[in-house]
C-alpha cells in the first residue's frame, strides 16, 4: 500500500441500512457501513476504467441509532418478458403495484441507522487500461479531491440503499478530521472496540475489478469481426456456419469479461472507532 495514494471522505446522513444478506427480506443492518457501500459511495462521486479503488479503513464518527421502518413493498418483480411487451403494447401488461390495498403490495419491516457519519479511506490504483502519462495517479486524486470539494457526482451516493442519500466531502486527513468533528459534536473522539463478526466485504472480487472494464468502440468491434471473418476464408460451408454460431456467442463486446458476483466476507473488528478494510489486510486474515 501507498499512503501518497490514499484520499478520505466524509459522508453522513439522516438514515442508512447496510443489509445482511441473510435478512434481506425483512432488512436489517450492519452497525456500521461495509467495504462495499464505501466503495459504492466513491465510485458514485467519481469512477473511470483506467482506475479503481481499494478501502484502506472506515472510522466511525457517529454510529447513530436504531430505528424501525416499515415499509410499502411488492411480493414479486417484472419479469423480462413482461417488460419485452409492455414496450411494443403496453396494453397487454399489468403494472406491479404497492401500497393502498394492491394485490402485489405488503408491508414489511426494516431495522436502519439513524443519524451516522462516517470517515472513508481508501486507496486509489490504476489498471491496466491506463495510458501513462496521460493517465496517472496524480491526475486522478486531483480529480476526486476537486469533485468531492465541490459537491461533484455521477449520480448521488447513498448510505446502503438509494432512498438514504449521503452528502460528502472532502477530507486531507482522517485522524485529524475524527479529532475535528468530536470537537464540533462536543463529545470525546470515538475510540469503540467491537468485534463486529463475520461482515460481507464486497460482491465482487476486488482482482477481478483490478483488471478495469471498457466497452469496445464500434471500430474495436469492427476489426474484430474483420478478424474473424478472414479465419474463414479455408473453412467449408457447414464449418463457417458452426464458427459463426461460435462466434456470435463468445464475440468480446468490452475489455474484459463481466464479472459474476460471489459474496466475500471477512471478520470485522472495530478499534478505536476504525475498521480496517484493506483487502491485503483484512482478507488475509480470515476473510473467505
Amino acid at each position: 500500500m501507498n499512503n501518497s495514494n490514499l484520499i478520505t471522505l466524509r459522508v453522513w446522513g439522516d438514515f442508512a441500512c447496510f443489509t445482511r444478506p441473510e435478512m434481506k427480506v425483512e432488512r436489517v443492518s450492519y452497525p456500521v457501513m461495509t467495504p462495499s457501500a464505501a466503495r459504492g459511495i466513491l465510485e458514485a462521486v467519481f469512477w473511470e476504467p483506467q482506475m479503481y479503488y481499494l478501502i484502506d479503513s472506515i472510522r466511525v464518527v457517529k454510529r447513530g441509532q436504531w430505528i424501525s421502518i416499515r415499509r410499502n413493498e411488492v411480493t414479486r418483480v417484472i419479469s423480462l418478458d413482461s417488460a419485452k411487451t409492455w414496450m411494443h403494447s403496453p396494453e397487454k401488461t399489468s403494472p406491479i403495484q404497492a401500497g393502498g390495498g394492491a394485490e402485489d403490495g405488503t408491508q414489511r419491516n426494516m431495522l436502519a441507522l439513524q443519524g451516522v457519519e462516517y470517515l472513508i479511506t481508501a486507496e486509489v490504483r490504476l489498471t491496466p487500461l491506463s495510458q501513462p502519462p496521460r493517465d496517472n495517479l496524480a491526475k486522478y486524486l486531483r480529480e476526486i479531491e476537486g469533485r468531492a470539494r465541490a459537491g461533484k457526482c455521477f449520480h448521488r451516493p447513498g448510505l446502503g440503499m438509494r432512498e438514504f442519500a449521503a452528502d460528502f466531502d472532502w477530507e486531507p486527513d482522517a485522524d485529524a478530521a475524527l479529532a475535528r468533528r468530536a470537537s464540533e459534536l462536543d463529545q470525546p473522539i470515538p475510540q469503540a472496540n467491537e468485534p463486529l463478526g463475520l461482515m460481507l466485504y464486497d460482491l465482487f472480487d476486488h482482482r477481478a475489478r483490478a483488471a478495469g472494464f471498457r466497452w469496445l468502440t464500434p471500430d474495436e468491434e469492427a476489426r474484430q469481426v474483420a478478424d474473424f471473418d478472414q479465419t474463414l476464408t479455408d473453412l467449408k460451408k457447414g464449418e463457417q456456419t458452426k464458427a459463426r454460431k461460435e462466434f456470435a456467442s463468445q464475440r468480446l463486446r468490452s475489455t474484459a469479461p463481466a464479472i459474476k458476483p460471489a459474496p466475500l466476507f471477512f471478520n470485522a473488528t472495530l478499534k478505536n472507532a476504525r475498521l480496517d478494510c484493506h483487502p491485503d489486510r483484512v482478507l488475509a486474515q480470515g476473510g473467505n
